[in-house]
């Protein structure tokens, strides 16, 4: 036998032979002898439940009763020769075990009710993001990574999904967020993947990449070096996105330990904000796509199978009948490729998931199928934008990229094999500005609107940023952070998707469009209809979404030759930088609120202008300000509007009593009701929020018996 070591927690010989003989291990634990018993149902092989309690402190939902929390470790095996597989950047290179499968574990998180003839057979499922479980706001709920540790009755009566029943599910996807070996009960969602090698067993190297915009003493490095030679490697700095990079010595940096797995600066260190790019040549490169193999396994198990490979029996057996997701940002870009690449469809041909919700996905996709892969990392104005991301196909529909004179769809596989799931897009303005949403409904020319596919409906949200941002709080940007909260419509949404997979269409996608002119080109100011507002900078930032070279047969393999990749000028909007994918923002109203889409009643009756861009301040002043949006509260008063110079109408010009104000949140709540995008559930909370915070504003204050908070027609 020859000698053994491991790297990065993963058993490897040195022989490719051994190497196809050893399952892939963590510490040991997926070093598994041969599974006895008939095949599962899906190809998670086995489950391990490490502890089973009450939820919620006991609490018992009306009509649904208890909780029941489950705490787990999946594992896992995929055939890499199976079709569903083989698109599978790297799968083959993989250790495989005695049945020559590849195989990965990962944790899960389980809520279910006690009784399941009293839920609703029905299941959320979140992939969460980087680890974390995002399900809050969507629920109207506590957040945090334990869920079935609140214990606020109030909290967990007024919450959306427990009291109708729905069994919720978290699991990891992503490449070792935390120790499971370690720490096997972590909330963290993580997942184990295996590590691609040379077939004699060597280590893979190849171009490795870092972008730093973070501050520290130092940086860890996704994918260890493979020499300690520093001049296999280069660190470069600068402060502004446009700035010259200018490499800084060798002497100014040093790896921190002998494991060449971070960097460090030799004085002081990395300024937060600044801009930093690590070039070297990286070894152990992980096979993280096998991340929508585990989503889609663990899926399909819960659903279809009955007992795992050792006889252990599946929790939810029997009892769900479909399967809905809520997302929150990177992990709906990772099921937009999920979709793409045919994941949907499971080892035995059957549909796993029936519907999605994307809340702030929209056109991108994730930086995960492809050697040297960072799936961490999301493109934005002035933030990882080397990373893959933005890759043809954008589009739910058919469109030709006349860069690549590629005819795809994300719909493409699962169309052919009849496994598509429904989508419900929600995305904000940020995606416009940031990331490339105009391409998810726009042909990748810029020229045209594109139609609805037959299994998703587009939805913005005007004005939002990306999240939910403090209105009392700027942080790095210019101007106040954007609160908007689109979580009212994502609930309705939910809900319009499962009567979407009963039978009942979807309200109306809802976007702007190039042939009505409610999109068009950032610049100029004037085109896009946004004011000028004193002590508000407009730049019409947006970032651009080019066809990154990254080295010939890329397209074909997966496998980058040149990383970063080669664009002429790669964070300039001109064409004669290298091929770009055009891409465009709403239009707005002399308010500088967007005008298509879906208005939350705030922007329907504002009291000030909501952006879905912003730009830094300080030294990094006008570079963009990422995910963030805006907050520019209008005047209270005429004489306030007219000696600051500002355009916009105040308060008190808008409003001229508080029976006005009033019926227009009246009005504007009760569209969204009749609509199918605001719950009767949610509304009188949003009626008082809005009442209070038009008085806060400078709305006159009722007079006489006029109701402070009127019912919505549509609710009576």
């Amino acid at each position: 036998m020859s000698a053994t070591k491991r790297t990065s927690g993963f058993t490897r010989t040195q022989t490719y032979v051994e190497r196809r003989r050893l399952a892939v291990a963590v510490a040991g634990a997926l070093a598994a002898t041969m599974i006895a018993g008939a095949p599962a149902e899906a190809r998670t092989t086995r489950i391990e439940i490490l502890s089973k309690s009450i939820a919620f402190g006991g609490h018992s939902f009306a009509g649904v009763g208890q909780y029941e929390k489950i705490v787990g470790i999946a594992y896992g095996e995929i055939d890499p020769n199976d079709r569903r597989n083989a698109v599978i950047t790297d799968v083959e290179l993989a250790p495989r075990n005695a049945r020559g499968n590849v195989e990965y574990r990962h944790n899960f998180y389980i809520l279910k009710p006690v009784d399941p003839a009293k839920g609703n057979h029905q299941m959320m499922y979140e992939p969460p993001n980087r680890g974390g479980k995002t399900y809050g706001s969507m629920n109207r709920s506590p957040g945090g990574n334990d869920p079935g540790g609140i214990t606020d009755a109030a909290a967990l009566d007024n919450s959306f999904l427990w009291p109708r029943g729905y069994t919720t599910v978290w699991s990891g996807w992503e490449n070792r967020l935390a120790n499971l070996a370690t720490n096997p009960t972590t909330t963290t969602a993580t997942a184990d993947l295996p590590t691609a090698y040379n077939a004699d067993g060597s280590s893979i190297t190849g171009p490795g990449y870092e972008y730093i915009v973070t501050g520290g003493a130092s940086f860890g490095l996704y994918y260890p070096a493979a020499t300690s030679d520093q001049s296999q490697a280069k660190l470069t700095h600068r402060v502004h996105l446009n700035d010259p990079p200018e490499e800084v010595p060798a002497n100014g940096w040093a790896y921190t330990d002998a494991t060449l797995t971070a960097i460090r600066l030799t004085t002081g260190n990395f300024v937060n904000n600044d801009i930093y790019e690590f070039s070297y040549v990286a070894k152990d490169p992980t096979v993280n796509a096998v991340g929508f193999a585990a989503v889609r396994d663990f899926n399909s198990f819960l659903r279809y199978a009955t007992v795992d490979d050792d006889g252990n029996a599946n929790p939810l057996a029997g009892d769900v009948t479909r399967i809905y997701t809520e997302i929150s940002s990177q992990p709906g870009r990772m099921f937009n490729d999920y979709t793409h690449l045919g994941f949907n469809e499971d080892e035995s041909g059957r549909k796993v998931i029936d519907g999605m919700m994307q809340w702030i996905a929209a056109g991108d996709g994730l930086n995960m199928n492809y050697r040297w892969s960072q799936t961490k990392r999301t493109n934005r104005n002035r933030q990882d934008l080397l990373y893959l991301e933005g890759r043809f196909p954008f589009a739910n529909v058919e469109t030709h990229d006349p860069l690549t004179g590629r005819t795809d769809s994300r719909y493409a596989r699962c169309e052919a094999t009849n496994t598509c799931p429904l989508a419900v897009e929600i995305y904000s303005a940020n995606e416009y500005w940031v990331k490339a949403a105009s391409l998810l409904h726009t042909d990748p020319a810029g020229k045209v609107d594109l139609p609805d596919s037959p299994y998703a409906r587009n939805y913005f949200i005007s004005s939002h940023q990306h999240g939910t941002g403090n209105a009392a709080n700027r942080g790095s940007c210019q101007q106040f952070q954007n609160p908007l909260n689109s979580a009212p419509i994502q609930r309705a949404l939910f809900l319009a998707l499962d009567d979407w997979a009963n039978g009942k269409a979807p309200p109306p996608s809802a976007v702007p469009r190039l042939s009505n002119g409610t999109m068009v080109p950032p610049l100029p100011q004037s085109g896009v209809g946004f004011p000028t507002i004193p002590g508000v900078t407009y730049t019409g930032l947006q970032t651009t979404r080019y066809l990154f070279n990254y080295g010939p047969n890329f397209e074909a393999t997966g496998v980058p030759t040149i990383n970063p990749p080669v664009v002429s000028a790669p964070y300039q909007d001109n064409p004669a930088n290298g091929p770009i994918y055009h891409s465009y923002v709403p239009t707005t109203d002399g308010d500088g609120n967007d005008i298509a889409g879906v208005r939350l009643p705030d922007v329907t009756v504002p009291l000030a202008t909501y952006t879905g861009w912003a730009l830094r301040s300080g030294v990094w002043a006008d570079d963009g300000c990422e995910g963030s949006g805006q907050y520019i509260p209008f005047k209270a008063t005429r004489a306030e509007r007219v000696a600051a110079g500002d355009p916009r109408p105040s308060v008190e010009e808008r409003y001229e009593s508080f029976a006005q104000y009033r019926s227009a949140v009246v009005n504007a709540v009760d569209d969204l009701v009749k609509r199918r995008l605001m719950l009767c559930e949610d509304t009188e909370a949003q009626v008082t929020r809005l009442i209070d915070a038009g008085l806060a504003a400078g709305v006159p204050a009722p007079t006489g018996n006029q109701p402070m908070y009127p019912t919505i027609p549509h609710c009576n």
